[in-house]
């Protein structure tokens, strides 16, 4: 797949906000897992106060960019999403990512380095291990892209992660594998580059129940930083991000409460 980074949207196509705020003094950039899009986070924004600007990352491929061909290549990916968010990194920020999310979060906030020089003030990685300790991002197999549709539809079911009347609907499954199709493809072909450690503190979530990602995966991200460091488990499975939200949420936004705190002392 050619890289689309020199061609990306306009930030506006790849943000949205459940409650805009030109004022605020943060941003919290948040980063969906396969197959979801920005309305994941759609109740997040109420949650937080008004100094946070909570933007959800809308990947093309789905929801309002369904026309758009999805992403296969984190190579391709990262770039074109540190060039759409480059105008909106104007006031301290924060990222938060969810399984893939988390990788795509981390990813990005390399690559918003190398080419920038700027890092988020946190970076809040959830439901995934460590990169450079993950052959294959959770749940993903090899090839898994690949498998025929009832091959593929029975891994998603054994993931848990796709809801049953999903994939028992013959017109949800038409509109939706092929976005989990190139989703799982990103996993499944990213590569780990070792680098120089970032900057800013990693604060790793987890789930209690969770038989994809256990804590001493979670632990391993304190390798990823020169900062601090902190695991918080929650309960729930892999989902806990959807089970458990109103409890996460609550532990993000303290979060942002604290960088607030300290940029404000500042």
């Amino acid at each position: 797949m050619a890289s689309q980074g020199t061609s990306a949207p306009m930030a506006t196509s790849w943000l949205h906000r459940r409650r805009p705020n030109p004022d605020a003094t943060l941003r919290l950039f948040c980063f969906p897992y396969a197959g979801a899009g920005a309305s994941l986070f759609r109740a997040w924004g109420n949650a937080f106060p008004p100094e946070v600007d909570v933007c959800s990352v809308q990947l093309p491929g789905r929801e309002t960019r369904l026309a758009e061909p999805a992403f296969r290549r984190m190579s391709d990916l990262v770039p074109a999403i540190v060039h759409a968010l480059s105008l909106q990194l104007d006031r301290p920020f924060a990222f938060f990512g969810h399984s893939l999310g988390a990788l795509v979060a981390f990813e990005t906030a390399r690559h918003l380095r190398a080419e920038h020089g700027l890092e988020p003030e946190r970076l809040f990685v959830s439901g995934h291990g460590a990169p450079h300790e993950v052959v294959r991002a959770p749940g993903c197999a090899t090839d898994m892209h690949a498998l025929p549709e009832l091959e593929f539809t029975e891994r998603l079911r054994e993931l848990h992660g796709t809801p049953e009347e999903v994939l028992q609907n013959e017109e949800l499954r038409k509109l939706l594998f092929p976005i989990l199709r190139a989703d799982v493809e990103l996993c499944e072909t990213y590569v780990y580059e070792p680098g120089e450690p970032l900057r800013c503190p990693i604060v790793a979530f987890g789930g209690l129940q969770d038989r994809r990602v256990s804590r001493a995966a979670l632990e391993a991200w304190r390798h990823e930083t020169l900062a601090s460091f902190e695991v918080r488990m929650f309960p729930g499975d892999h989902f806990f991000l959807n089970s458990h939200r109103p409890l996460l949420v609550r532990v993000v936004a303290g979060e942002m409460a604290r960088i607030g705190t300290v940029i404000g002392m500042g």
